[in-house]
């Protein structure tokens, strides 16, 4: 079995988009790989939050984690914050990353954009604490998005550079950008992908919605001129959004559900959505609430966790450690 890496920032509840374009792949990828997950806290830490809200969050992710159902034989799921490796691996790995290499990433851009009172150095360097938690596990690929390219070939890099001094220490990640799991966009604005912070609620199905919120959302969402449901992203960006996501939570193809709703109107669809929408998450989200509900149990789950991954990180840390000179702990 082959290694898969990936984490999952603990700023707000995932949406139905994080579902069908990334956790739903973590839990079939489970099932062929050795899978190393991570609610990555310390990433989350670059924009200010508020302490108790952060902790709050970290539980429930990682409960909607546990409860998409990952196969357990084959699957770490960890706290990132639990593990002190990766503090000291990003620091090692800083100095063998360039600074024109974090100058030229757009996202430092695009964040710094969106806090210009607080662009710190974390916000410019999270990168290589990216590229720490990948290597740090010998991670042989990475499923991840178009948007997060540039900081895998980063790591890539990073690796290549450590390699080319010290020898064959780190395993040089793929990346793994999975054939489905379609870009779920904003139900407010279909220009702009659904977004688990955007600041209107209205703009996405959070996973753990009620059944009322879902449908509500749905029923709410922008569609396009005219009444026919049609799968057309150019000229009815709306409605072929909320046709994704239906198809997707169905299991229909995009031509089945223009079949199903010919001549039906956007009423009686947009309901359809909400309440197929509701139907793929109502399982996980009541498995979630059930653990939410029982924080000694989950405290207890990530400290098993923890040390699972400590046991995977630990022997990569001491070989980089020995390679580049630094006394062995007693």
């Amino acid at each position: 079995m082959k290694t898969a890496f990936s984490g999952i920032q603990p700023t707000a509840i995932p949406t139905i988009g994080n579902y069908l374009g990334a956790l739903r792949n973590w839990v079939a990828l489970s099932k062929t790989h050795r899978c190393v997950y991570s609610v990555v806290d310390m990433h989350a830490i670059t924009v200010r939050q508020d302490p108790e809200n952060l902790r709050k969050r970290v539980r429930e992710v990682y409960a909607l984690i546990l409860a998409c159902e990952p196969d357990p034989e084959n699957t770490v799921l960890y706290v990132q914050s639990h593990v002190a490796a990766h503090a000291e691996l990003s620091w090692i790995l800083s100095n063998y990353t360039m600074f024109g290499e974090l100058n030229r990433m757009t996202q430092f851009k695009d964040k710094s954009a969106k806090h210009a009172d607080n662009i710190n150095a974390g916000l410019f360097t999270y990168p290589v604490l990216q590229a720490a938690d990948i290597l740090l596990y010998d991670a042989d690929v990475v499923p991840i998005g178009e948007d997060q390219k540039q900081h895998l070939e980063l790591a890539r890099d990073i690796a290549l550079r450590f390699n080319g001094i010290y020898g064959n220490v780190f395993v040089v990640p793929e990346p793994m950008i999975p054939k489905t799991g379609a870009r779920i966009m904003s139900l407010l604005d279909p220009a702009r992908k659904m977004d688990k912070s955007d600041p209107n609620p209205g703009g996405y199905i959070s996973m753990l919605d009620s059944r009322d919120a879902v449908i509500t959302k749905c029923r709410r969402a922008v569609t396009d001129s005219g009444s026919d449901v049609r799968y057309d992203p150019v000229e009815k960006p709306g409605v072929s959004n909320l046709m994704t996501i239906y198809a997707i939570c169905t299991g229909k193809t995009l031509e089945e559900t223009e079949s199903d709703f010919a001549g039906s109107g956007y009423g009686a669809f947009k309901t359809a959505v909400g309440e197929a929408a509701d139907a793929l998450l109502d399982p996980i989200r009541r498995r979630a609430q059930t653990l939410i509900q029982s924080p000694t149990h989950l405290d207890r789950l990530m400290a098993r966790e923890a040390e699972r991954a400590h046991a995977v990180a630990d022997p990569v840390l001491r070989r980089v450690r020995e390679v580049i000179g630094l006394l062995p702990r007693k």
